[in-house]
């Protein structure tokens, strides 16, 4: 738990603060002072007896009792500064903005665990150390500036990086947001992004706290316990953004399966942060936007209403909207008419609803209006609202304040004249108002929120997989891929149907074998990984001379040790696999199979464990999901055995952790079953 010491102190030491403020002791010392904190406020300065107008002490030693503690002297000194802060002064909060720690040398990471060690044994809380501190709405702990608008009722905002925490609430900020916190993690050393996500969820009240979250990680250290509590945030009405950086890898890895080759730390996030119902975000202004739809309503469908006085914003904002799947219904009919009476001559209400460079105030609430009460097709709306500089344009934000209150459909205020309307813009968003001066980028971050899912169930497991067969195909094999008769108990002790096959080691029992399961068979060897890559698949094979003369053929293929024979049979080409992707877990991915899944690699992403609903997310995420439905007189597949299988690859991961690798690549669909042709396991770590 963090400390209410370090959150809600008593009273404050800057060790380091001086005049100084272009350093960060005189700055942070600065901010303390000039941001209305309660307490009393002290300074530990060698040099000085008072340093801005507070007395400074020459040593830590001769401190008073005191709360918590912002540190901005050279890390060689802070374990000796703690120690007496922790121990003689009841110190239970502490923040060190120093840098030279664990960022830098081995040195420097055992100064860091040596005051861990210290803050622990009196249950004390460090943030950092090399941070910019922590802001909230009791004390500006902050070495930088802007300092923004504080409410109780803002953003708290966690970031793993000083710099880009700034920058980030700069864009925010632009945007006429405010913050309930800011919390600068630095290099984690005790607290990292995890702990803050679990004190705010732990100490969630609906009716105080904040309901935005905006991270900005490098590093997530725990995934099961960020998702955790991060959708239990979400599920309590809170809404979160975040930027993960730093998940391109130098050159692809070695893999031994389609699913290793496409999956990646990167789709390891994505799919982390769409289960916990995280908006991604890749940029400061794409977050600052998504921010700011957090403080809007959520429209209740996908249809948007763009209400414009500029054409070009307009045309561009509709290519926006569509490109990420929104839709921008065309408006006829009576109501249409009636609200083209009042608006001056040469507007046009098909949608966008352009009301002119001369529309009125009056007209956009006509506008407005009939949006809300009249177009059903209508979800919400998208006002674009400048101003050349000719007039001012009080009176139509004014109207846009009232309306963004009092209409049930959501009204979003586009304001791209951020110069000439400078003041009028303050106004609004001193009012409460976010904005968003960019109508794509408004676009772009709408289409972000409105494709992220809620939080995914917590318990999903499909109860199709058979624990005691799972394991009893495990026992005895070792690390490495997995024989292919093993592989066929494994899938169907998953519940997933498998291809009529089996083993054969001479050309005789391989014409049998055929034979007793009625032609036309598929013949492929077992030894190679990947056996078309040498001629060691081949299909519709007809008779028993052929399956003999091609036995022959394929035993003299470089590592081949046996030939497999099924059954062959028909269908749409599909694909499900999974990779363990560190301590994320194991990735599930599933889409179209055979060739397709090299060529366009259309697939879909999700962390164990896997619910039906999310299955059902997967497949009609993906850009082929029309073929799957079927298209052009084609039947499509079954869609139910589609989702079983993927939710039977999740129970079976969870039931065999040594799974490291897995494809099921093709499974064979039509539109009454689903069935594994081929597939591959390897293992790693192997428990019997």
């Amino acid at each position: 738990m963090i400390s209410d010491k370090l959150l809600n102190p008593g009273n404050i030491v800057v060790v380091g603060g001086s005049d100084d403020i272009s350093k960060a002791g005189g700055k942070v010392l600065k901010n303390l002072l000039a941001g209305g904190f309660n307490g009393e406020v002290y300074a530990v300065n060698p040099k000085a007896s008072t340093v801005q107008g507070i007395k400074a002490y020459a040593d830590v030693s001769l401190l008073p009792q005191t709360d918590m503690a912002i540190i901005a002297v050279a890390a060689r000194y802070c374990p000796a500064i703690v120690r007496t802060l922790a121990f003689e002064k009841g110190t239970g909060g502490f923040i060190i903005l120093s840098a030279g720690f664990s960022e830098e040398d081995a040195e420097g990471a055992a100064l860091e665990r040596e005051i861990v060690e210290v803050i622990d044994k009196v249950g004390g809380t460090l943030i950092g150390p090399n941070c910019i501190g922590l802001l909230n709405n009791n004390y500006h702990g902050v070495f930088t500036e802007p300092i923004p608008r504080l409410s109780a009722e803002g953003i708290d905002f966690i970031s793993g990086s000083g710099a880009t925490a700034v920058f980030i609430m700069e864009a925010a900020i632009t945007n006429g947001l405010p913050f309930s916190s800011v919390w600068s993690v630095g290099n984690s050393a005790q607290i990292g992004v995890e702990d803050v996500l679990e004190h705010l969820d732990m100490t969630f009240d609906p009716a105080v706290s904040s309901k935005i979250k905006l991270l900005y990680i490098e590093n997530i250290g725990d995934p099961s316990r960020f998702l955790k509590h991060s959708a239990s945030l979400i599920r309590k009405g809170c809404r979160i953004a975040a930027i993960k950086a730093g998940t391109s890898e130098a050159g692809s890895r070695a893999a031994s399966s389609h699913t290793g080759a496409m999956a990646s730390p990167d789709s390891a996030v994505d799919a982390l942060f769409r289960k916990a119902g995280i908006v991604r975000c890749f940029n400061r202004t794409e977050l600052a936007y998504v921010a700011a739809l957090f403080t809007y309503k959520l429209p209740k469908g996908k249809r948007i209403a763009i209400v414009t006085h500029a054409g070009g914003p307009a045309v561009m904002l509709a290519d926006a909207l569509s490109e990420g799947g929104l839709e921008i219904p065309h408006l006829s009919g009576r109501a249409a008419d009636r609200l083209l009476e009042k608006l001056f001559p040469g507007s046009s209400v098909a949608n966008p609803i352009d009301f002119l460079a001369t529309g009125t105030a009056e007209q956009l609430g006509y506008i407005i209006d009939a949006c809300e009460n009249e177009f059903s097709e209508v979800d919400a709306m998208a006002v674009i609202f400048g101003s050349p500089g000719l007039f001012p344009v009080d009176d139509v934000y004014d109207l846009l304040h009232k309306k963004i209150r009092t209409c049930n459909k959501p009204v979003y205020p586009i304001m791209p004249s951020v110069i000439n309307v400078k003041r009028e813009i303050a106004d609004f968003t001193v009012k409460g108002n976010a904005i968003f001066p960019d109508e794509v980028l408004f676009g772009r971050a709408l289409c972000r929120v409105s494709g992220t899912p809620a939080p995914a169930e917590t318990d999903p497991r499909s109860g199709k997989a058979d624990a005691k067969k799972i394991r009893s195909v495990l026992k005895g094999t070792g690390d490495g891929n997995l024989p292919p008769d093993k592989v066929t108990a494994l899938l169907n002790a998953a519940g997933i149907e498998t291809v009529p096959e089996k083993i054969v080691s001479a050309p005789d029992d391989a014409a049998r074998q055929a034979a007793g399961m009625g032609f036309p068979v598929v013949m492929k060897v077992i030894g190679p990984v990947h056996k078309s890559d040498i001629g060691g698949v081949l299909l519709n094979i007809t008779t028993t001379a052929e399956v003999k003369a091609e036995f022959n053929r394929m035993m003299k293929l470089p590592g081949v040790t046996a030939i497999l024979i099924q059954k062959m049979i028909s269908g749409l080409e599909l694909f499900c696999g999974a990779k363990k992707e560190g301590n994320f877990g194991h990735l599930v991915m599933a889409g179209m199979g055979g060739i397709f899944i090299e060529v366009f690699r259309d697939v879909a992403t999700s962390l164990v464990p896997v619910s039906e609903k999310e299955a059902e997310s997967m497949i009609r995420s993906l850009k082929s999901y029309k073929i799957i439905k079927g298209t052009r007189g084609s039947k499509g597949i079954n869609e139910e055995a589609f989702i079983r299988v993927i939710t039977s690859v999740s129970d079976l991961l969870l039931e065999a952790p040594e799974i490291v690798e897995m494809d099921i690549n093709p499974l064979l669909g039509s539109d009454d079953s689903i069935v594994a042709v081929d597939a591959r396991v390897r293992l790693e770590g192997c428990r019997q």
